[in-house]
């Protein structure tokens, strides 16, 4: 049987529809020989310690063949507040409206913070826990009892208001009264579920770190191609996406000035630009520099 063209056509769609939704949604895994969360994290576009947070598993667990790893869906915000290394702010919830969970088998802080509707760093914070931290059956703890603050909690750093924070949803030109990662590009703000900025910039531009501190992770994530993570001193993690190329590596420390990597060419000369506090995004414009 000859099949036509778009009969063919129709089951490639269905089967691309198949395999995207089991691979980038909410998912399981079964682990094969070699696997390492490393690898597993890579081929899903997430970060290891989305994997680790999702899973329950601590730096020192070893994964085992045919071992099922719930694959978490993929939330910048979450990868951002899980890679720093200071612990998160403890103000990001409500304290005097908490109540106690008591841990089931099989719970995780991930599953957890999904079935409360808040982010796993403010689960962590809320219970004075680390990144690393794992849960136990019969272990009770903290949860939101009442309403959630929306305010972002403080940060050590001074975020003092730019001269140039007006709104810029159809784009402008910086005027070089604040540092951006390229040199002059045009600005456009981004909003929705995850705010920042789009900066438009030159063809194979290099892209400039603003704020010193610590390279936590570099990869692509899934929806924002290459991203890297730097974490300031107080925590604040600069987020910069969207690289056609990267040149830092995790663990380097960078300071103002050091070229991270370069854009694109055409329409990918441009790279997306957030800041976040226990994984809220903050304004771009208004976040520390230097």
């Amino acid at each position: 049987m000859i099949l036509s063209n778009k009969v063919k056509l129709s089951i490639l769609i269905i089967l691309f529809a198949i395999f995207g939704t089991f691979l980038y949604a909410d998912s399981t895994y079964i682990v094969k020989k070699g696997d390492t969360l490393y690898s597993i994290s890579r081929a899903y576009q997430i970060t290891v310690a989305e994997l680790r947070a999702c899973n329950n598993l601590s730096e020192n667990d070893v994964l085992k063949i045919d071992m099922k790893l719930k694959i978490p869906s993929a939330d910048i915000r979450n990868a951002a507040a899980l890679s720093t290394n200071i612990d998160p702010q403890p103000n990001s919830v409500n304290n005097s409206s908490t109540s106690y969970y008591t841990v089931e088998k099989g719970d995780t802080l991930y599953g957890i913070s999904r079935k409360y509707g808040i982010k796993v760093a403010e689960l962590i914070a809320l219970n004075d826990l680390n990144n690393d931290s794992t849960i136990k059956p019969g272990q009770k703890i903290k949860v939101p009892g009442g309403e959630k603050k929306t305010e972002i909690s403080k940060t050590t750093e001074t975020t003092k208001p730019s001269t140039t924070t007006k709104p810029v949803s159809s784009g402008v030109k910086a005027d070089g009264s604040v540092l951006w990662p390229l040199s002059s590009p045009v600005v456009k703000n981004i909003n929705g579920k995850v705010s920042g900025v789009l900066l438009k910039g030159n063809d194979s531009e290099p892209v400039k770190c603003v704020r010193e501190g610590t390279v936590m992770y570099t990869g692509v994530y899934r929806g924002f191609g290459e991203v890297i993570f730097v974490q300031s001193k107080t925590g604040l993690i600069y987020s910069y996406s969207g690289l056609e190329s990267v040149s830092a590596k995790k663990g380097d420390y960078v300071v103002s000035g050091t070229e991270l990597g370069k854009t694109g060419r055409g329409n990918e000369a441009n790279i997306k630009f957030m800041v976040f506090q226990n994984g809220k995004p903050i304004d771009p414009a208004k976040a520390p520099r230097g």
